[in-house]
C-alpha cells in the first residue's frame, strides 16, 4: 500500500509503559493516525477528521490496521529509525 508518511513519533509510554510508534498519514482518501507497538499486529489505525469530531466508534472510525497499513507503517519506521542512526 502506498501511504505519503507526514510524520512519525517515538513514545516512551511513562516509565515502564510498553513504548510505541506514532505515525501520521495519507493514505489516498483521508489523513490517519496508526500506533503501533513493538510486537508484531499490534497497529490501531484512525481516521483525523473522525477523531477530531469525536468519532471513535467500531465500524465508523475502524481501519485494517494490521492487515491493509502495518506493513508499509512498519517499513517507514525502519526507515527514519535508519536515517537517525546516522
Amino acid at each position: 500500500m502506498k501511504l505519503k508518511i507526514i510524520g512519525i513519533a517515538r513514545h516512551r509510554n511513562g516509565v515502564g509503559g510498553q513504548p510505541f510508534e506514532v505515525a501520521l498519514f495519507h493514505d489516498g482518501d483521508s489523513r490517519k493516525v496508526a500506533i503501533l507497538f513493538e510486537e508484531p499486529h499490534y497497529c490501531a489505525v484512525l481516521d483525523v477528521a473522525k477523531l477530531a469530531a469525536g468519532d471513535i466508534a467500531f465500524g465508523s472510525n475502524s481501519w485494517r490496521g494490521s492487515d491493509d497499513y502495518e506493513p508499509s507503517l512498519r517499513q517507514a519506521i525502519r526507515q527514519q529509525q535508519a536515517k537517525e542512526a546516522l
